[in-house]
């Protein structure tokens, strides 16, 4: 019960830093008119939120940062100390916040120096490439092993070197498939959100991940703070500064408690947002022209038949709440 009050605590400062720090914010975002352009790539009638401020996601980073490393370590201290899981959570959180960089970096050419594509597809991925390198680096430092635990295998499957190429490879495709589900509004936070959720959970039911807990909690309340403002009609979006920030989070929760598989499966619409993508441009390249979705990503697909952005993030927030539960009772009935 003590560590459940804790977590509502942490959540509840979460939320808190995130939506009140948006009634500063999103006025200054005005000021400095660092407004979104919307690029004649998506559904036409999102022109009409041309200007709305972007790079909002700075104030659900806020709010997990500071509640995070606050409660993790009040938490420690009063507790068992400053253990591994610590460890990996404050390492995890950090390799967010510079995906978090990346994104400032890339919203700010496309706004303040009028770039609209802001840093080229190379420029991010070595950029990213870059994080996740000194991100898995430090983790083995710290004493993470090459084990992932797959569903209904009786043990852990070492996969020694290789872990390296393929975990680095899912963290960049990750965060790139956060990245895409940033759509409209509120849908990126709103997956999140359960996706945090869930993760609290499953990390409550492992048991000796009291850090992750916490993590995964202030992680929920940030995204629900934000989505007070970033709710449609949004007041602010979270730009890449947010939407690559968020991609980071997802993998440091998993990664903090060895929960790779399942963050795939939590995390299922996301990667049905990038698959779709990369299924749209290899069918149109191998077709000339052809095409199997409205529009890519899928998100926009509903939308162009009809869907309002709200029934979209209902649907794609209830399927993520759908794979959540299936995660939670594969970790109960020690599936995985």
């Amino acid at each position: 019960m003590e560590l459940g009050i804790w977590a509502f605590a942490t959540a509840l400062v979460s939320f808190a830093i995130s939506a009140i720090s948006g009634r500063y914010l999103v006025p200054f975002l005005h000021k400095l008119k660092y407004g979104q352009t919307i690029l004649d790539i998506g559904p036409s009638w999102h022109k009409n939120k041309q200007g709305t401020p972007t790079m909002g996601g700075l104030m659900f980073i806020l709010g997990i940062v500071v509640s995070t490393v606050v409660s993790v370590i009040v938490y420690a201290v009063f507790h068992d100390g400053f253990g591994t899981t610590e460890k990996f959570v404050i390492t995890g959180l950090f390799m967010a916040v510079c995906y978090g960089g990346i994104g400032f970096i890339d919203d700010y050419i496309k706004v303040v120096k009028k770039r609209n594509l802001g840093l080229t597809a190379v420029q991010k991925l070595v950029l990213q490439f870059t994080v996740v390198a000194a991100y898995l680096a430090v983790m083995r430092l710290l004493g993470d092993n090459t084990d992932i635990v797959i569903p209904f295998v009786d043990r852990p499957v070492d996969l020694g070197f290789f872990y390296y190429i393929i975990m680095g490879l899912v963290i960049v495709g990750i965060t790139n498939a956060v990245n895409l589900t940033d759509g409209i509004d509120g849908l990126d936070g709103s997956i999140t959100f359960f996706v945090a959720l869930f993760m609290m959970m499953i990390a409550n039911v492992l048991g000796a991940f009291d850090a992750n807990v916490l993590f995964s909690a202030a992680v929920a309340g940030g995204c629900l703070g934000f989505l007070v403002w970033n709710f449609h009609p949004a007041k602010v979006f979270m730009g890449d500064t947010g939407s690559l920030f968020l991609g980071g989070i997802v993998c440091a929760m998993a990664f903090a408690m060895d929960m790779h598989v399942i963050m795939l499966l939590v995390g299922l619409m996301y990667l049905v947002e990038m698959f779709s993508v990369m299924l749209q441009v290899t069918y149109f390249k191998l077709t000339h022209g052809k095409r199997i979705f409205r529009m890519s990503p899928i998100h926009h697909h509903f939308e162009m038949g009809g869907w309002s952005e709200t029934k979209i993030v209902t649907v794609f927030s209830c399927v993520t709440a759908v794979c959540g539960v299936v995660s939670l009772l594969l970790v109960i009935f020690g599936v995985i």
